[in-house]
C-alpha cells in the first residue's frame, strides 16, 4: 500500500508539473524518453525545437519522417517555419511543415525527388540525417553517406552501431534524432571533446547575454561586457557557440565583430540609428473599414501587415512606434501629429488599394509639393516599392507623386504611402487573404526601409537578418 500511494504520488505531481509553463521540467515529464537520450530531448524541447505529440508523450521510438526532419533542422536554425506554398506537388501550403521544408530545400540542406515530390511523409533512416546534420552545420565532406557519417562520427555527434558500422540504412527514431541534433548544436552532449574554438572575436554590446542554446528560449548563463575578446567555435543559424575566460554558450552574431575589423564610426546599435523613430501607419480602423471586398476588410490587412514590420523592427536599434496597434478607429490628422509628436523621423503608411474591381498591382506613393522631404520621400518609397514588387509578384503600377494623401501632405518627415494591392481584385485579393503573401509584405516594407537608410549612408547589413 505504501508503495502504492507513493507511485500515485508521483503520478500527481508529474501531472502537476506538465500543467505548468513548458520547460525543461516540464520535458522531464516524457514518461517514454530513454534515460539516455533524456537530456538531450530537454534541451530540445525548452528551445522549441523539438516537442511531443502530447504533454507527456515524445513518441520516442516512432520513425522520424522527412517533414519532421525539416521541422527539427528548421526550428534550429531559425528557418522560415510560416506555412506557405512550396516547390513540390504533395506539399501544399497548409502543411505544417510546408514552410521548414521549403526553407531547407532553398538552402541546400534538403531535396526532393523526381516528378518534383518532396515525400514528406517517408522515414529517413541514419544515413540520410547524417547527410542533413552535415550540410546545416557545414561540414566538409565528399557528398557520400559514409562522408557524411564520418563527419558526425569524429565530431562525437555519433558513436556509430555495435558492429562498426554507422548503420545508414537503418530508420531514425525521434528519440536518436533528438539526440544527434542535440550534439550537434551543444558540443557539451557530445562523446567526444574536441577543440573547435579557432577564431576569436569581440562582443559590440554591453551586458551581452550568454545563452545555454541558440535562441532567446534559452536561459542566460552570464554576461559579457562590450569589447570582450571571445573564442569562437561553429554557428547555429544566427547563433554562435563562443567562449570566454568566464563563460561558455552561445550568443547572437549580430553582437560579434571580427578581432581585425576597426568599429565603424556609426556601426549596428549605435547612436545613429537608435536616434531614429520609425512611423507605422495602418491605415483605417475601427469603424472604419477601408475597402471591402470578397469577405476582406482593408483595415486587418494592413495591420496584419504592420504588426509584422513592428516586431521586426523592435528588434533593432531603431525606435519603432505605431498609429495603431488594435482595430482602432484614428483620423487623418491624428496619424500626422501623432508622427510628429513621436518624433518621428520616418513615416510608412500601408494600405490596400480599390477600383471596382478593374484594376491591379502595386504602387507606392511619396508626396511632390516642393519641401525638404520630398526627395528623401520619394527614396523611400522606391526602396519599398521596388521590395515590394520583387516579394509580392503583382503588377507593377509604380511609385507615384501625389498631392492628395493627407498622412504624406501635412507629414514634416519623409513619408510614404504603399498600396500593397487591389483588394477588390480577385487575383490581389487571394494574396492579401494569406498570411504568407502579408508576411512577404512585411518583409518588403521592413527591407525597404533598411534599403533607404543604408542609401543614406547608416550601417545596417546585419539588420536584414532580423527578418525570419
Amino acid at each position: 500500500m505504501r508503495k502504492s500511494a507513493i507511485l500515485v504520488g508521483l503520478a500527481f505531481l508529474l501531472c502537476v508539473s506538465l500543467l505548468g509553463p513548458r520547460n525543461s521540467a516540464e520535458a522531464a515529464g516524457f514518461v517514454d524518453v530513454p534515460d539516455r537520450a533524456r537530456k538531450e530531448v530537454n534541451y530540445l524541447v525548452e528551445g522549441k525545437i523539438a516537442n511531443g505529440s502530447s504533454a507527456t508523450i515524445f513518441d520516442s521510438d516512432k520513425p522520424v519522417t522527412r517533414m519532421e526532419a525539416a521541422a527539427f533542422i528548421g526550428r534550429a536554425l531559425q528557418l522560415d517555419g510560416t506555412r506557405r506554398p512550396t516547390s513540390f506537388s504533395d506539399v501544399g501550403s497548409g502543411n505544417f511543415g510546408s514552410g521548414y521544408i521549403q526553407s531547407a530545400v532553398e538552402k541546400g540542406i534538403l531535396s526532393g525527388y523526381a516528378g518534383g515530390r518532396f515525400l514528406p511523409y517517408k522515414e529517413i533512416n541514419r544515413g540520410e540525417m547524417a547527410v542533413a546534420l552535415s550540410k546545416s552545420l557545414g561540414y566538409s565532406f565528399d557528398g557520400s553517406l559514409s562522408g557524411a557519417a564520418h563527419a558526425l562520427m569524429t565530431r562525437g555527434i555519433s558513436n556509430g552501431m555495435e558492429d562498426g558500422t554507422f548503420g545508414a540504412g537503418l530508420t531514425m527514431k525521434r528519440s536518436d534524432f533528438a539526440v544527434f541534433l542535440a550534439r550537434a548544436i551543444n558540443p557539451t552532449f557530445r562523446t567526444i571533446e574536441n577543440n573547435e574554438f579557432k577564431k576569436t572575436m569581440l562582443t559590440n554590446a554591453d551586458n551581452l547575454n550568454v545563452r545555454s542554446g541558440p535562441s532567446t528560449a534559452y536561459a542566460s548563463k552570464g554576461k559579457l561586457a562590450k569589447d570582450t575578446s571571445v573564442s569562437v567555435a561553429h554557428s547555429i543559424g544566427n547563433w554562435a557557440y563562443v567562449k570566454s575566460d568566464t563563460v561558455t554558450g552561445f550568443v547572437n552574431t549580430y553582437y560579434l565583430r571580427s578581432t581585425d575589423t576597426p568599429v565603424p564610426p556609426n556601426p549596428e546599435g549605435d547612436s545613429l540609428l537608435s536616434s531614429q523613430t520609425i512611423i507605422l501607419d495602418p491605415g483605417h480602423g475601427g469603424t472604419d473599414p477601408g475597402a471591402i471586398a470578397f469577405g476582406l476588410q482593408e483595415k486587418d490587412v494592413v495591420l496584419a501587415t504592420g504588426l509584422k514590420v513592428n516586431e521586426w523592427l523592435k528588434e533593432t536599434p531603431f525606435n519603432v512606434k505605431m498609429t495603431r496597434s488594435t482595430d482602432t478607429f484614428i483620423s487623418l490628422s491624428n496619424r500626422t501629429a501623432f508622427a510628429k509628436n513621436n518624433g518621428g523621423d520616418v513615416f510608412v503608411s500601408i494600405h490596400a488599394n480599390a477600383f471596382n474591381g478593374s484594376a491591379n498591382g502595386t504602387e507606392t506613393y511619396y508626396y511632390s509639393a516642393s519641401n525638404p522631404h520630398v526627395a528623401d520621400s520619394k527614396l523611400l518609397a522606391e526602396k519599398i516599392h521596388n521590395r515590394m514588387i520583387t516579394a509580392l509578384k503583382l503588377n507593377n503600377r509604380g511609385v507615384k507623386k501625389t498631392g492628395v494623401y493627407q498622412v504624406l501632405k501635412y507629414n514634416d518627415m519623409p513619408a510614404t504611402l504603399a498600396e500593397l494591392g487591389f483588394i477588390d481584385h480577385a487575383g490581389d485579393n487571394q494574396k492579401l487573404k494569406s498570411d504568407y503573401w502579408r508576411t512577404a509584405a512585411a518583409k518588403a516594407i521592413y527591407y525597404g526601409i533598411l534599403d533607404y537608410y543604408k542609401a543614406k549612408g547608416y550601417q545596417v547589413d546585419a539588420l536584414y537578418n532580423e527578418a525570419k
